[in-house]
């Protein structure tokens, strides 16, 4: 089987993305009841990040942990890679190949990631880049998962996404136009996805049964599921200050009770990505009220992290037989014993 990476978001597809949801959850269902299946015994995961990271870091390591693997962080300044060092993107990406099991990175450059993916024989996942998120993703997609309203399906879900196009906009975008489901950005029109994502995820959405929609108007809060936000200033935005940020996006585009109200649905979640600026993109109180499952979403970035970890990995867990075993420890032992 040839290898398979996950450095966008629509890397897998719509069988493979339900595939992984029922795999995260299931391990977690294991877990949580005490048993950790050693899916990634011995497997060794390199994390390369140009960026800080809370969630997606420690989810990420804890996750190779519980599965009886290893995780190591190469940050800035400790190899070769990057401003002050003497090696290539290249030949990094494929010396750590043939070193380890996985690789993860989050670098501020997609093309960058891209040719990590394209040197490294070991499969790549995103951990976000200037695109999209798509780990993110599946942890929001299992969230979603565990919280869909009663008696409604997967792909009849309706997500306003309130705010800016953040690459976890876009990121919740995809997956909505890959699972047919109904997309809507609530934002100012200057913030409006790009055209080119967004006229990739109405041909995925065609294809699939779903929407995606991008409006300034309040009226498309009426009857969604869930309302998603993410801060108003990101990581690799350079465009703009915060003051001018807030001008642009407050107090319209702030999540507040309000807001909530106008979806009409006394049932509808909230959820952000994380971290969040209270008094800005978000109130306190709805962050931290009964519709908010912002913190659920954070605990299953690791329910995504094992699920993609041992899907990409399942074609090489090779487990010796009975007999190769004894063969191969009676081979060490004669070497151990050896005297030289």
């Amino acid at each position: 089987m040839p290898k398979k990476d996950f450095i966008d978001t629509c890397d897998f597809s719509k069988a493979e993305m339900q595939y992984l949801i029922e795999l995260g959850l299931k391990i977690k269902e294991a877990i949580a009841h005490g048993y950790y299946p050693q899916l990634l015994k011995n497997k060794s995961l390199g994390m390369i990040f140009d960026q800080t990271s809370t969630r997606t870091r420690v989810s990420a390591e804890a996750a190779m942990t519980e599965l009886g693997g290893h995780a190591l962080y190469l940050a800035p300044g400790q190899i070769q890679l990057g401003k002050g060092g003497h090696e290539g993107l290249a030949d990094t990406s494929r010396v750590l190949g043939d070193l380890l099991d996985l690789l993860g990175a989050r670098i501020s450059s997609h093309e960058e990631l891209t040719n990590l993916a394209k040197y490294s024989k070991a499969p790549v996942v995103s951990f976000m880049s200037d695109q999209d998120h798509p780990t993110q993703a599946l942890g929001d997609l299992i969230t979603i998962e565990e919280h869909l309203p009663v008696g409604k399906k997967l792909a009849e879900v309706k997500i306003v996404f309130v705010g800016d196009a953040t690459q976890v906009a876009v990121s919740t975008m995809l997956f909505c136009a890959q699972m047919g489901m109904q997309f809507i950005q609530y934002g100012p029109q200057s913030k409006h996805m790009p055209k080119d994502l967004l006229a990739r995820a109405k041909k995925l959405a065609a294809e699939s049964g779903g929407l995606i929609e991008v409006s300034a108007d309040d009226q498309v809060l009426k009857g969604a599921d869930f309302i998603y936000t993410d801060v108003w200033y990101g990581l690799y935005d350079q465009e703009m200050g915060k003051e001018e940020y807030l001008k642009l996006f407050y107090p319209k585009y702030q999540v507040n009770e309000d807001l909530l109200q106008k979806t009409a649905n006394p049932e509808v979640k909230f959820m952000h990505c994380l971290p969040a600026n209270r008094g800005e993109e978000v109130t306190a109180a709805v962050l931290e009220g009964d519709s908010s499952i912002a913190w659920e979403q954070s605990e299953n970035k690791k329910a995504a992290m094992r699920a993609i970890f041992v899907y990409l990995l399942n074609p090489q867990l090779k487990c010796p037989t009975k007999n190769e075993v004894k063969q191969l420890q009676a081979d060490l032992d004669d070497l151990l014993a050896r005297e030289i």
